[in-house]
């Protein structure tokens, strides 16, 4: 596939991937939903059942108003230990394009720091695969799928990766 896209449309896919991670990183969950489009997907499935074609996924929000849901619901209802998360993104690779969307893979490595007691832990590593389109000039995810490397999570996943 070759996708015609300028030098400043690769700098802003780029910029939306990192948007994403330093907007967990830094706890700015709120933020995450606009960088959906309104019909954009979330999903965190593992390698495993992804490689096989299987459908089923720990997270899937259809919607960025399902995925506002889960954030307001991380913040009111769930119960879980106060934690942070540090990302490292690399090897973003623009595909091309099909039906409409720029196809994106890039890899992630997330470690997740417990607040009471400060250990750092390697939580997550995977690739994300998003499906990108421009809205009014500025790139939007019309899927985000989180792929992750284990077969399992070793704890309560409540912070989006």
């Amino acid at each position: 596939m070759t996708v015609s896209i300028t030098e400043g449309g690769r700098r802003a896919i780029e910029d939306l991937v990192f948007e994403w991670a330093r907007a967990i990183d830094e706890g700015r969950l709120e933020d995450l939903a606009p960088l959906l489009t309104g019909a954009g997907q979330y999903r965190i499935a593992s390698r495993f059942n992804a490689d096989r074609g299987l459908p089923l996924a720990i997270v899937d929000c259809r919607s960025q108003a399902q995925f506002r849901d889960r954030i307001r619901s991380i913040r009111v209802a769930n119960v879980y230990a106060a934690q942070h998360y540090r990302h490292l993104v690399s090897g973003i690779q623009v595909l091309g394009e099909r039906e409409g969307a720029i196809e994106v893979r890039s890899s992630y490595m997330v470690a997740r720091i417990m607040e009471h007691d400060g250990s750092t832990t390697l939580f997550s590593t995977g690739q994300y695969r998003d499906r990108v389109v421009f809205e009014d000039g500025r790139p939007r995810f019309l899927s985000r799928e989180v792929i992750y490397d284990s077969r399992a999570i070793d704890t309560l996943l409540a912070i989006p990766i």
